[in-house]
């Protein structure tokens, strides 16, 4: 069974891309097809916080490329030293909130303890955020321009206090189009499409109704989580399954019970 991800590679040890490695072993073929680029900003506004953790009551981490920003403040404002010698330590004293083990992954490399990484999505993070000790200070949130409003309306209802700043933008990757295209006249139709974001939906939507054309109908359509469902459905898709978090087990095992119920229909 044919499955396209759209996503961009990540290759681990072994060198082969955690999603592609776990869906061969349910038996789907999957492919990979990247579909965002990213472009960082306010890094240095980002550096001079992080070198503050005095003023913060903890970090929040939701996606892969806000770690990532906090690795290039600690790369191009040579804050290694700093890093190692007193502020990692600092930042440790607190709560530092991730979505995912992919994120807490990336986290746990730059010496950061983690929690909150097994609630799968930002409502899930923030209802663990709820239910713990709240502190007076702020917890600092890197995000990106596109972040959902769930985790930081949740927080301001139970009166805990967050400071977000924006540290990527979501942009359109430059081959999408011709990557798209070429995969659709070497394989065909995919039977299932997953997408990771709605921002991954949106800025390849068109581009697959014009390429499935009538055979958009016999696509099953996966969602990553539920921001991402939601948009799915905003769109007029049906939603044959949505990832109970962002793994790879999650998302085969979604992928096999969207399947599933197509046989039985």
């Amino acid at each position: 069974m044919k499955v396209l991800l759209l996503k961009d590679s990540k290759g681990n040890d072994c060198g082969q891309d955690p999603y592609i490695r776990e869906l061969a072993l349910h038996g789907f073929q999957a492919t990979l097809v990247p579909v965002l680029s990213f472009e960082f900003l306010s890094l240095s506004s980002l550096s001079e916080k992080l070198s503050h953790p005095e003023d913060y009551g903890g970090l929040i981490l939701t996606s892969p490329r806000a770690v990532e920003a906090v690795e290039l403040c600690l790369e191009k404002e040579s804050k290694t030293g700093a890093w190692e010698k007193s502020l990692k330590e600092n930042w440790n004293a607190k709560p530092v909130y991730v979505v995912g083990n992919a994120t807490a992954s990336l986290v746990s490399k730059i010496g950061l303890n983690t929690e909150g990484e097994n609630s799968g999505n930002a409502e899930k993070l923030a209802e663990y955020i709820c239910s713990r000790e709240p502190s007076a200070l702020p917890l600092l949130f890197p995000c990106g321009t596109l972040k959902g409003e769930i985790l930081p309306k949740m927080l301001k209802d139970k009166g805990i206090p967050m400071e977000s700043i924006n540290v990527y933008q979501t942009v359109p990757h430059p081959g999408i189009r011709e990557n798209l295209g070429s995969h659709y006249s070497k394989q065909g139709v995919p039977a299932s499409i997953a997408f990771f974001s709605p921002s991954g939906l949106k800025f390849s939507l068109k581009c697959i109704q014009e390429l499935s054309g009538e055979d958009m109908d016999q696509i099953k359509f996966i969602a990553i989580g539920p921001s991402t469902a939601r948009a799915l459905a905003a769109a007029g898709l049906p939603v044959s399954c949505t990832a109970e978090s962002p793994t790879p087990q999650a998302l085969a095992t979604a992928i096999k019970k969207a399947l599933q119920l197509q046989g039985r229909c």
